[in-house]
């Protein structure tokens, strides 16, 4: 796989300056790049990379000022990081291109397969399972009755999808994961055990979604647990029954989503976030790693931190207390000790 400078630059929409057949066949990172690499320079961090590497070709922005001889043919474009984006996904998308049914695999009678899916080995399609356009299911997937992809949906190895949940179009759910296991569902009895509560409901995950690897999504009790459109996962999340996702909101990992909780547009979560129960959280807002959220969030917009969780301006102030408390506590012993010297001078004068 090889392009000219001339045939990326028309690609991006951008003016070659330098030789325009020179040809690349693999990508790089400024600083690393070798003879037919194709690298970029956004962050003026790395300038000086611009003017020794070796890369054949480098994509930079259109008003970046050159100060020094440079080797490479650069292609200049608005924005150097948005196009090398584009790039890497074309060059992702040819490298994972695949069609074609490997055997052994199993495909239910009853099931339907679109135009030009490619199925792996050890792959498995149950009853009335049905696929869309472009599907790549890699080994060892597991996709349960009933279970209906759209199209252009990438299932990588190991994936397990139970019976009846909906995946939408342009949907990428990274290996491991798990999509409609039960919710923990069980009920107290008067014997001190526990007695479960079957699920029956599904996972509904709309288009444009990205689910991280070994990620899990439980199936609703009853009705769906709902990932809307957009939204893009880390891994190692845990989203328990009967939770929404709003549209376009990102979630980093080893967060875990209690039952039933409903989450708005556009909500930034960073790592190891947990989240109680049966409460929802507005939209746009954003929460700071490890943060622990045990009531509902109504404003839109704020930024919000700490174990119990705070507007973030004030778990800032208070975090910056927290590191202050030693020198604060000598400052109290030394105003004890100087109170206890002044009443006892005030004792020997009565």
């Amino acid at each position: 796989m090889q392009f000219t400078a001339q045939e990326i630059g028309l690609m991006l929409n951008g003016t070659v300056e330098g030789n325009p057949e020179v040809i690349v066949n693999t990508l790089a990172k400024i600083e690393e790049a070798r003879e037919g690499a194709l690298s970029f320079l956004a962050n003026p961090k790395y300038e000086q990379f611009l003017y020794s590497t070796q890369a054949s070709v480098v994509i930079v922005n259109e008003l970046l000022t050159i100060t020094e001889p440079v080797t490479a043919t650069l292609i200049r474009v608005k924005d150097a990081y948005h196009s090398f984006s584009i790039l890497l996904e074309k060059y992702n998308t040819l490298k994972l291109n695949k069609t074609g049914i490997e055997q052994p695999s199993y495909i239910d009678a009853a099931a339907s397969v679109g135009h030009n899916n490619y199925i792996g080995a050890f792959a498995y399609l149950g009853n009335k399972a049905k696929t869309g356009n472009n599907c790549k299911i890699y080994p060892n997937c597991y996709v349960g009755d009933n279970v209906t992809l759209g199209d252009n949906v990438t299932l990588f190895a190991g994936v397990k999808i139970y019976a009846d949940c909906v995946i939408g179009n342009n949907v990428v759910i990274h290996a491991g994961a798990v999509i409609g296991s039960d919710g923990f569902g069980f009920a107290p009895t008067s014997s001190g055990t526990y007695s479960k509560v079957s699920q029956i409901g599904n996972v509904v995950i709309e288009d444009d979604v990205e689910v991280g690897a070994n990620t899990t999504i439980d199936r609703a009790t009853m009705g769906s647990t709902v990932i809307h459109k957009g939204v893009k996962l880390d891994n190692l999340i845990q989203i328990a029954h009967n939770a929404e996702i709003g549209s376009h909101t990102v979630i980093a990992a080893q967060t875990g989503i209690s039952g039933s909780t409903k989450i708005g547009e556009r909500v930034i979560m960073g790592g190891q976030v947990g989240v109680a129960g049966h409460i929802t959280i507005a939209k746009g807002s954003q929460i700071q790693a490890q943060s622990g959220i045990n009531r509902s969030i109504v404003e839109e917009g704020k930024k919000w931190g700490g174990m119990i969780v705070q507007p973030y301006q004030g778990f800032l102030r208070s975090q910056l207390i927290v590191h202050q408390l030693p020198e604060l506590k000598r400052q109290i012993e030394d105003l004890e000790k100087t109170i206890a010297e002044l009443r006892n001078k005030q004792e020997i004068i009565h």
